[in-house]
């Protein structure tokens, strides 16, 4: 139960804090953490790894979505943002079927049961070890501690007062990859909370210091998540409630007051 609420904790703060980079990195607000196959990658790891039985879930999930992130690192460099989005969506269907290819041909039910499970996010940890757990945190210390340091560029950046050189915007990206595969390694992908969040952070807050953003979109993300944890737990009618489908109907209120609030996400 105790790694359980600390995995609410680590991922109401990794997936939301990664995403406001990602929207200020690229003066987007449909910046996600995702965006760039990063999801589709760790789903791919996370898939080899319960097929084959050749590393843990969460390092599989950690290795393909490193290797993901050094070609967008590369990429990155060489191409502008908006032609770097539209590389990340390609890149990520490409990535999604070989996931696909690779889930369709389990070996066993259970094996296929066992990566829907976490694919579907939950919070129970299934087959984690405690060394999955220390290198899991050591990814969220390493992301959250550079997101931290180039806050203060990043505000500057999407202000338009400095523009970030591709290298740093690299860089950045890597360091966000630490963070998301954090949680994501471990819970599986939980989609809203990474983009629709720090959307509802910025239309409530209008300031473009990003350490603001932070703060509220970490704390809306984890109010959310714990709301969704006990549901699927101890609500769940007597039915299995993944994390991220419970999400999604929970969070549809906070999308329907996104959409139709008087204020709007500030632009740079």
């Amino acid at each position: 139960m105790f790694f359980s609420f600390l995995y609410v904790l680590l991922s109401g703060i990794a997936l939301p804090v990664g995403g406001i980079q990602m929207q200020y990195l690229w003066r987007n607000q449909l910046g996600d953490v995702y965006s760039l196959g990063l999801g589709s990658a760790a789903c791919l790891g996370a898939a080899a790894a319960t097929m084959s039985g050749w590393c843990s879930l969460t390092v599989g999930s950690f290795i393909c979505t490193l290797i993901c992130t050094i070609v967008c690192f590369f990429v990155t460099l060489k191409v502008s943002t908006q032609n770097l989005i539209t590389f990340g969506i390609i890149f990520g269907t490409f990535i999604g079927s070989l996931g696909t290819i690779v889930v369709t041909n389990a070996p066993t039910g259970d094996l296929l049961k066992q990566y829907y499970l976490w694919g579907a996010a939950n919070f129970h940890l299934e087959g984690v070890t405690h060394g999955d757990i220390i290198f899991s945190l050591c990814l969220f210390a390493i992301g959250l501690g550079a997101a931290l340091y180039s806050a203060r560029d990043l505000s500057r950046h999407f202000r338009g007062e400095i523009e970030l050189p591709r290298l740093y915007k690299a860089m950045s990206l890597m360091a966000i990859m630490f963070l998301v595969t954090s949680a994501v390694s471990i819970c599986g992908t939980i989609g809203f909370i990474s983009l629709g969040v720090p959307n509802i952070s910025r239309t409530i807050c209008k300031s473009t210091d990003i350490r603001k953003h932070y703060l509220i979109s970490s704390g809306i993300s984890v109010g959310l998540l714990l709301v969704t944890y006990l549901i699927s737990e101890f609500a769940n009618f007597g039915i299995y409630l993944p994390i991220s489908a419970t999400m999604a109907i929970i969070a549809l209120p906070l999308m329907i007051f996104l959409f139709t609030s008087k204020g709007t996400p500030e632009k740079a």
